[in-house]
C-alpha cells in the first residue's frame, strides 16, 4: 500500500513540477546557470531519483522513506501553492 502511495505522490510531484516549470514565473530566473543551460532537465532527474529512493525504502519495509517521501511531497506542494498563486 505504502509502494501504491509514494507512486502517486510522485506522479503529484511531477505535475507540480511541470507547472511550476511551464508558469514563467521570476523567480526560475534566479536559478543557477547550470539550471538552464541543462534545459531543467537536471531537476526532473533529481525529482525520479527521489521518487525511487522513496520507493525503494518503502519496498523493503523501511517506514521513515515513506515518511519522508511524504514530508518531501507537502512541502512541494507548499511551495507550488505559493508560487503559483503569486504569493511569492
Amino acid at each position: 500500500m505504502a509502494i501504491l502511495i509514494i507512486f502517486l505522490l510522485g506522479i503529484g510531484n511531477f505535475a507540480l513540477h511541470r507547472a511550476i516549470m511551464d508558469s514563467g514565473h521570476p523567480l526560475l530566473d534566479q536559478m543557477p546557470w547550470f539550471y538552464h543551460a541543462l534545459s531543467s532537465r537536471l531537476s526532473l532527474v533529481v525529482e525520479f531519483l527521489m521518487l525511487v529512493g522513496g520507493l525503494l525504502l518503502a519496498s523493503e519495509g523501511i517506514v521513515w522513506g515513506a515518511l519522508g517521501y511524504l514530508a518531501y511531497s507537502l512541502l512541494n506542494a507548499i511551495s507550488a501553492w505559493l508560487i503559483l498563486s503569486g504569493r511569492v
